[in-house]
C-alpha cells in the first residue's frame, strides 16, 4: 500500500509540472483563468496525499480513497473544462495530452486502492462474525465467563 502512495506522489508531482504551464496560458478571455482554480485545487489534494505518505501515522486505504476519488474527480473536472475551451484559451497539445495522462495514471491509482478498501472492510466483517459465531471466547472456546460447578462428592 505503501509503494502505491510513494508511486501516486510521483506521478502527481509530474503533473504538477505540467500544470506550471498552465499558469503561462492566459488567453483571450477572463474564462481562461477558471482553469487556475481548479489546478489550485489539485495542487492541495496532491499535497495532502504527500503529507499522508510520509507521516509516520499511514493513511487507511478508506481515507486513500477518499483522498484519490477527489482528485479523480477534480481531473475529470479539468479534463471537461481544457476540452471545452483548448482552442480558446490556447492551451499547449502538451498541456493538454500530460493532463490526460494523469488522470488516467490517478484513476488506476483510485481503483486499486478503492478496491484494497473494500477488501478490508469486507476481511474485517468476516473476522468480526468469525469471533461471534464461535463464542468469541479463549482459543475458539465459551469464553471464561459464565460458573463452574465443582464435582460433588469425595476428591
Amino acid at each position: 500500500m505503501v509503494r502505491m502512495f510513494r508511486r501516486a506522489v510521483a506521478l502527481l508531482a509530474g503533473s504538477l509540472l505540467t500544470a506550471g504551464i498552465a499558469g503561462g496560458a492566459h488567453a483571450q478571455s477572463a474564462d481562461c483563468a477558471e482553469i487556475q482554480k481548479t489546478l489550485l485545487e489539485r495542487k492541495e489534494i496532491v499535497s495532502k496525499v504527500n503529507a499522508a505518505s510520509q507521516a509516520k501515522a499511514k493513511m487507511t486505504p478508506a481515507q486513500a480513497c477518499g483522498m484519490f476519488t477527489k482528485l479523480q474527480a477534480n481531473g475529470t473536472t479539468g479534463l471537461k473544462w481544457i476540452s471545452a475551451n483548448k482552442d480558446w484559451c490556447s492551451i499547449p497539445d502538451s498541456f493538454a495530452e500530460g493532463f490526460k495522462a494523469d488522470h488516467a495514471k490517478v484513476t488506476g491509482l483510485r481503483t486499486k486502492i478503492c478496491n484494497a478498501a473494500s477488501q478490508q472492510v469486507v476481511m474485517e466483517k468476516r473476522a468480526r462474525e468469525q469471533a461471534q459465531n464461535s463464542g468469541g471466547g479463549l482459543l475458539g472456546g465459551p469464553g471464561l465467563s459464565g460458573s463452574f460447578k465443582l464435582p460433588q462428592g469425595a476428591l
